[in-house]
């Protein structure tokens, strides 16, 4: 079993992946001091709700994901946010890497209605790693399992999600429907000449009475 740990430095938007990525930067131990050669990493990324404040209107916009406020005794716990995954390169000691979070801004999504619904402060989480780790043992190599227990915490900045998803999405969202729901929407904005998506969502609500 491998003796490696492993720490969250920090977090970072990455402005030029191809798709909403976040940068974790983590520390990297071995404490025997042998040389790592490569590390296959993965890591399951959780969000624990309940190791945070929330404001009023923050209360209001969690309402579809954890009920009403005499309810979140039962209904706020820890669920999964994403998985990610690395190639890491060799090392003796210490290194600093960095772990690439794909991001996505799905309302169908728990994580994102959850992370949508915050105005600032930070996001818990809880990454759960696990791997191989190709090392040198006794002078020959080593293929080891990264420790199940091999875990760390870390408190995002929402200025950080907030970021990234400002960068590929200014200012908008964005929502899947089903086909069937584009092409009624397609036809409502079409018979009345409604020149955009907004101005047609907007005309609805209003219809709607909210």
């Amino acid at each position: 079993m491998s003796d490696l740990q492993i720490e969250v430095l920090g977090t970072r938007a990455e402005p030029y992946a191809a798709v909403p990525t976040l940068m974790l930067r983590l520390e990297l131990r071995e404490p025997s001091g042998d040389p790592v050669h490569a590390i296959a990493l993965r890591a399951q990324i959780r969000i624990e709700p309940q190791r945070r404040r929330y404001s009023p209107a923050e209360r209001s916009r969690l309402l579809e994901l954890f009920g009403e406020q005499p309810q979140w005794g039962e209904t706020v716990r820890p669920f999964l946010w994403t998985h990610a995954s690395a190639m890491l390169p060799g090392f003796t000691g210490r290194a600093e890497v960095d772990l690439p979070i794909t991001c996505t801004y799905d309302f169908e999504v728990a994580a994102s209605k959850y992370l949508h619904a915050l105005g600032d402060g930070e996001i818990p989480l809880t990454l759960l790693f696990s791997g191989t780790v190709l090392a040198q043992r006794n002078g020959a190599l080593a293929v080891q399992p990264v420790a199940w227990h091999v875990e760390a915490h870390h408190r995002m900045p929402v200025a950080v999600w907030r970021d990234v998803m400002d960068q590929y999405f200014p200012n908008s969202g964005w929502i899947r429907l089903r086909r069937e729901t584009i092409d009624a929407l397609t036809r409502y904005k079409a018979e009345r000449a409604i020149p955009s998506w907004d101005d047609a969502f907007e005309m609805l609500l209003k219809e709607a009475g909210s």
